[in-house]
């Protein structure tokens, strides 16, 4: 089973209204197929996400990230000591282990996964699969002090010139406690919401599935009931969208350049307008050989 470096990536779960109708556009959209006896989507049988039916009309359709670790409870009490929010308490889910869902000081939502009888991915970093995770804030220096201080988060902020940005361009990129800080180990990043993105969007996580053909996966979005909010754009790490499937759960998409490893933090390329959001791969640890889609440092490939 593959082990997660405590803090990072290892599941991406979808909410959704209506289950059967979500499962008939990502079996479309990225070719998933569906384990019959778990909420589970599979890419070449690899375990890739989780669809679940919403069961509280006053949650929000969404993806969360779920972040690994040993003990959701101890991380629990760690996030509420440093400024951040439980939304649900750690709960066992059976077989999946202990989940749990907290908020970051800026009011991003994200998950805890405490492994059970699986730990989350088989397979990241290849299309129709997970690749990529931003945080959106407002409270940039709060934010920042609690993922360095609950999860260990070593960061690198980006220098605007190396991106060809404005001198107020901020983007933060993060690798995981035990690594060196640098783009050839990041899994995520943090952007800033600046005025440029409408006033009420609050504190989000952005979750990225890499994909082969990034507008050709635009056009079968839109044709089944879906829509893109951030239409194709080339930036340094590849071609990436952001869209909403036909519930309204909002993801983005990467799509590598040819033949060419992506660089580091695709999101540095979109931050500065309204859910122009880019990315690059994330970073798990596997302790069993993966098949690498050429992401330095990533639990990239099959990962059993």
């Amino acid at each position: 089973m593959a082990v997660f470096t405590e803090g990072t990536p290892c599941w991406v779960e979808a909410q959704l209204p209506d289950l059967e109708a979500g499962k008939r556009f990502y079996r479309e959209l990225f070719g998933w197929t569906f384990d019959p006896d778990r909420d589970e989507a599979l890419s070449g049988g690899k375990r890739v996400a989780g669809l679940v039916p919403k069961r509280d009309g006053r949650m929000p359709t969404t993806w969360t990230v779920y972040l690994a670790t040993e003990n959701a409870g101890t991380l629990a009490a760690r996030i509420k000591a440093a400024g951040g929010q439980m939304i649900m308490e750690p709960y066992p889910v059976g077989p999946f282990g202990v989940l749990a869902l907290a908020a970051d000081p800026g009011g991003a939502v994200f998950g805890l996964r405490q492994a059970g009888d699986d730990a989350g991915f088989e397979k990241t970093m290849l299309p129709g699969s997970f690749c990529w995770m931003e945080v959106y804030t407002r409270e940039r220096d709060a934010v920042d002090t609690f993922y360095a201080s609950v999860f260990g988060y070593l960061g690198r902020q980006v220098e605007p010139g190396e991106e060809g940005r404005e001198s107020d361009f901020d983007y933060r990129v993060w690798s995981p406690p035990g690594s060196r800080a640098g783009d050839d180990t990041a899994f995520g990043g943090r952007a800033v919401l600046t005025d440029a993105f409408p006033a009420a969007m609050p504190g989000h996580v952005l979750v990225y599935f890499a994909v082969a053909d990034c507008d050709a996966t635009c056009e079968t979005a839109v044709a089944l009931g879906g829509r893109v909010t951030n239409p194709p754009f080339d930036t340094p790490y590849g071609r990436i969208a952001v869209l909403h499937d036909n519930q309204g759960a909002r993801f983005a998409i990467l799509a590598e350049p040819p033949d060419e490893p992506a660089a580091t933090s695709p999101a540095a390329d979109r931050a500065s307008g309204p859910a122009t959001e880019p990315a690059d791969g994330p970073a798990s640890d596997s302790a069993e050989p993966v098949e690498s889609s050429e992401k330095p440092a990533a639990p990239s490939g099959d990962m059993n």
